[in-house]
């Protein structure tokens, strides 16, 4: 019998309100599924399970708030080995807020985290009108509401949820006949709380080291630039995308440099899951990872990205995104940062970061001093598991992939 637990969903986390099930007992789920809706402070997010099976029990009613590591179902599996129980791995605090930009590819670097479709756009709504003539603030709904709402053309702003704490339900969705898909709600000084909280973990418990290295992208954007012309506007690929390809595929082959570090012991990771902050629009900051982003191509990252980005912003992230980043990738060069030196996200043990492309002088292999397309990669890593020797050489291979985008490192 698998158990499924209240996940650990943020570094400080100690606890959780179940808000909704989205299953009985005697349904049938498979992996992945989603099977309920639990809050944090991070806001509403969805709860898959990791084994197939039959749902024997819920065993936490909705609107409970219980610790992290509490039973919240028990599921019967065909392979009884397999563990139905959520990870509890810690998510990383997001890096500083970075607005979206979509400045040419010669122009600067867009922060990977930070990247928006371009062309037609989905239509994404204002502010909730207020409930029943009230307060401006969005409704609170869970990510199954909201879904639904979508589907069947429902106006959240104007029911009144009838779940835990004023949370709208489906069933609140299912009895509304208007349209206008919504938003969760999040308090951005409680994220800014658990920003500081695993920082100040971060400084207190990591040896950090960084190293910095200057890489010349000129070829990298002529690249992006001949892959763009043949595409339509709306899937045009951008800088960040292919840092973020460069750093994943080149951890895969660092272990020392992809993992995470608990209880006193290293655990390196066989996948990278690149973990991306992302601004939300009401506020505040969330890390989602790209699974397996080492095994992406550049589009296929672009497409994550975008992927990301708009469910972040829509309240539908799932729980698995935002657990398990192997390690972080950020970039401030949309916001004129020359290079970024970046903190630990605990447990993981390493940081890598990118500035903006400048035009520098560029002395190349037979001497001569030339113009060309620069852009600072830095890494911040933890001395209990690498050194600089190794770090210097991740650095290095990040900077051959950058010169053979599509390629391997």
């Amino acid at each position: 019998m698998g158990e499924l637990r209240m996940p650990s969903l943020g570094a400080d986390m100690e606890q959780g309100v179940l808000v909704e099930w989205l299953v009985k007992p005697g349904d049938r789920v498979e992996r992945g599924q989603v099977v309920a809706t639990v809050e944090t402070h991070k806001g509403l997010m969805d709860i898959e399970v990791f084994e197939s099976g039959v749902v024997r029990s819920l065993d936490v009613p909705p609107g409970s708030q219980v610790p992290v590591g509490t039973v919240l179902a028990r599921v019967e599996g065909s392979d009884r080995s397999s563990a139905a129980s959520s990870p509890t791995v810690e998510l990383p605090a997001p890096m500083p807020d970075a607005r979206p930009s979509l400045e040419g590819a010669r122009a600067t670097a867009v922060a990977p985290t930070e990247v928006e479709p371009q062309g037609p756009k989905p239509k994404t709504p204002g502010p909730d009108p207020a409930p029943h003539g009230g307060s401006s603030r969005r409704p609170r709904a869970s990510p199954a509401a909201r879904r639904l709402a979508e589907e069947l053309g429902v106006e959240l702003g104007g029911l009144r949820g009838r779940g835990p704490r004023g949370v709208i339900e489906r069933a609140d969705v299912e009895r509304a006949a208007a349209r206008q898909p919504a938003k969760g709600s999040r308090d951005p000084s409680h994220m800014r709380k658990a920003i500081a909280a695993a920082m100040s973990r971060s400084h207190r418990e990591i040896p950090h080291y960084r190293l910095e290295l200057e890489v010349d992208v000129s070829p990298m954007l002529d690249w992006i630039e001949t892959q763009n012309s043949e595409l339509p506007v709306q899937d045009r690929l951008l800088p960040g995308a292919v840092f973020v390809w460069a750093a994943s595929r080149t951890a895969r082959k660092y272990a020392a440099l992809n993992g995470f570090f608990r209880d006193g012991q290293h655990e390196p990771s066989d996948a990278v899951h690149a973990g991306l902050a992302i601004a939300l629009r009401g506020g505040g900051l969330v890390a989602p990872a790209i699974h397996d982003a080492d095994r992406k191509t550049p589009h296929e990252i672009m497409g994550a990205i975008s992927d990301l980005v708009e469910r972040a912003r829509s309240g539908r992230l799932k729980g698995s995104e935002v657990t398990d980043p192997t390690l972080t990738i950020t970039s401030l060069g949309d916001r004129g940062v020359d290079r970024v030196h970046g903190i630990i996200h605990p447990p993981q043990v390493s940081l890598v970061g990118f500035g903006r492309i400048r035009r520098l002088p560029w002395v190349d292999d037979e001497g001569r001093v030339t113009v060309r397309n620069v852009v600072a990669v830095t890494l911040a890593a933890d001395h209990r598991v690498s050194d600089g020797r190794e770090g210097g050489t991740f650095l290095r291979s990040i900077g051959r992939a950058l010169a053979q985008p599509g390629g391997e490192p």
